[in-house]
């Protein structure tokens, strides 16, 4: 299909993007990787007055360690920029399965994070590794961790004339290891249930946990229930699948043609109970 009529303004620094959001309304969008957008206005699930196109700002591109140790994503980086980058080889076998290659070379994670799909991998593994979101305006800038960021399928914290500049995050915790388990949906590739685990283990017990769903509720969520009940356990099996029994708490959990809620719930369990296992290294 062909979308409806629209302005169009390609801005030539991160200042004329701010300048020409800053008085945005539902009339005007902002076009990075394009993935998700140019899809629904094509198939007219979206308009927009007026299209701001930032696909060409390189300063948004940079990524990388911090010198504290922590880590840093322009917000233009591509899947397939940050799979080259990164250091974390459980975080870089999650992104390889994300989408198709023109997806991961064309998507942004900038542009996943503020789309906010409730299916989508990128968010649950920046909840699970504890990434802040830098936004920016004419107004000035501010910085929101994306626990509580996520507000609901497609809503976000992020006002409408502020643009994501990076994603950042401070060292993990001395031994950490990661792991993201998912169960796609065949023909899209979505998840239909997909974790991230972050845990570490000191004396015996585990002394850092973050875990991470995506699929399940209504947007990417933090399972916090689960952390608490891995926290100060040995980390054994037993110990592992008690807290995976949480997964779920507190969450209108998702109900489709793919996967009923009853389905769903079950699954959280299960593929929660193989991501903080494979964090582990089981």
């Amino acid at each position: 299909m062909i979308p409806a009529a629209f302005d169009y303004q390609r801005p030539a620094s991160v200042d004329e993007a701010l300048r020409a959001i800053s008085n945005a309304d539902s009339g005007v969008k902002v076009l990075a990787g394009g993935q998700s957008l140019l899809p629904l206005l094509k198939m007219r699930l979206a308009s927009a007055d007026t299209l701001v196109d930032i696909g060409r700002l390189t300063e948004l591109k940079a990524l990388g360690e911090t010198p504290d140790g922590g880590y840093e994503v322009g917000a233009l980086a591509t899947y397939a920029e940050l799979l080259v980058a990164t250091k974390l080889s459980w975080t870089a076998e999650a992104i390889e399965r994300i989408g198709d290659v023109q997806v991961r070379n064309r998507g942004t994670v900038g542009g996943s994070i503020a789309h906010c799909d409730p299916a989508s991998d990128l968010p649950a593994l920046g909840l699970a590794l504890d990434y802040s979101v830098v936004l920016r305006s004419v107004r000035g800038e501010r910085v929101v961790a994306l626990d509580g960021f996520f507000k609901g399928p497609f809503q976000t914290a992020m006002e409408p004339d502020e643009l994501i500049i990076k994603l950042r995050r401070g060292p993990l915790p001395p031994g950490a290891s990661g792991a993201y388990r998912n169960l796609e949906q065949p023909a899209s590739g979505y998840s239909l249930v997909g974790v991230a685990a972050v845990v570490a283990m000191s004396g015996g017990a585990v002394s850092h946990a973050r875990v991470a769903l995506t699929g399940v509720g209504e947007c990417p969520y933090r399972a916090k229930a689960v952390e608490a009940a891995l926290l100060g356990s040995d980390g054994s099996s037993a110990a592992v699948a008690a807290a995976a029994a949480h997964a779920a708490d507190g969450q209108t959990v998702n109900s489709d043609i793919h996967a009923d809620r009853e389905y769903r719930t079950h699954m959280a369990v299960v593929y929660t109970r193989r991501a903080i296992e494979g964090a582990l290294g089981r």
